[in-house]
């Protein structure tokens, strides 16, 4: 009973590196193609185990509902995405591309999007508190009824025609430099 309990521990290493294997499989084999594919466990089980998910690609894929808490999704790619619903406190989108993703009531407190591509984004009804968008390109963009409060801005790349209408908690001086930089506040249409 003693050796069996050693071999199990022993070989503990082995089977956490199988579990990572196999989900980066399910990921990869996934990659350009719509749907989740087995995609939101795998990634969630990656993050739990601190795996970084630098550079995934998951463009085109249904995450919706999906956890990724203080992930590091540095150079990822998330375009074209459906999002809504998420979970990516803390995360880190540097350099990612997000462009045209659906991120609409997402949860996204302190997370970075420094440099991120955020064109044609939407952030519908999303919480971006304390989130840092330095450097980040947010053209075409949709911020109805968001929550800015304690939003990193001052170095925004672009706003041109983003939809500012409804933002909640923008930080002082953010609605009039939005505007002047060609941001839009355009009321949705009641569906």
């Amino acid at each position: 009973m003693l050796i069996a309990v050693i071999f199990y521990f022993s070989e503990s290493g082995d089977r956490l590196k199988q579990k990572h294997y196999q989900a980066w499989q399910v990921i990869n084999t996934a990659q350009g193609k719509g749907g989740s594919g087995g995609r939101i466990e795998a990634l969630q089980e990656l993050n739990h185990d601190g795996v970084p998910l630098v550079g995934v690609d998951v463009s085109g894929a249904f995450l919706q509902n999906i956890h990724l808490e203080h992930a590091r999704l540095l150079r990822s790619n998330f375009s074209s995405a459906d999002l809504r619903d998420s979970n990516f406190n803390f995360a880190d989108f540097s350099d990612a591309d997000l462009r045209t993703a659906n991120f609409r009531r997402s949860h996204l407190q302190g997370a970075g999007f420094e440099r991120a591509d955020l064109q044609d984004a939407d952030l519908t009804d999303a919480d971006l508190t304390g989130a840092d968008l330095s450097g980040a390109a947010l053209s075409h963009a949709d911020l109805t009824n968001t929550n800015l409060a304690n939003l990193q801005w001052r170095d925004l790349r672009s706003v041109k025609s983003t939809n500012i209408y409804g933002v909640k908690n923008a930080p002082d001086g953010f609605v009039p430099w939005a505007k002047q930089h060609g941001a839009v506040q355009t009321e949705p249409d009641p569906q």
